[in-house]
C-alpha cells in the first residue's frame, strides 16, 4: 500500500466503528465536510499538523476511538516502512 491513503483508513474505521459523522468530525475540526470526505475515501491525506489536531478532537468525541486510530495509522506506518526496500540495509 503507498502511504496515501493512510490516515484515511484509519479514519474512516474509527468513525464507522463509533459512529462518529464525518459532518461531527469536520465541525469539531473547523473544516469543511468534503474535507473529511477526501480524507475518509483516500482521495488525499491530511498534514501532520492535520493528523494530530484529528487526534485531538477525537478524544474530546470519544477517547477510545482516538485510541484507535492512533494504533491503526501508527501500525500502517510501522508495518510499510518495515516492507518498503528503501529501508532495508545493503
Amino acid at each position: 500500500m503507498s502511504r496515501m491513503g493512510r490516515a484515511g483508513k484509519a479514519l474512516r474505521h474509527v468513525l464507522e466503528t463509533y459512529g462518529i459523522s464525518q459532518n461531527k468530525l469536520a465541525n469539531a475540526l473547523g473544516v469543511k465536510r468534503y474535507v473529511v470526505f477526501r480524507w475518509f475515501h483516500e482521495q488525499t491525506d491530511p498534514n501532520a499538523e492535520t493528523v494530530a489536531d484529528i487526534v485531538r478532537v477525537l478524544k474530546r468525541i470519544e477517547p477510545t476511538a482516538a485510541e484507535e486510530f492512533i494504533q491503526r495509522y501508527l501500525s500502517d506506518i510501522l508495518t510499510n516502512d518495515e516492507a518498503s526496500p528503501e529501508q532495508s540495509e545493503p
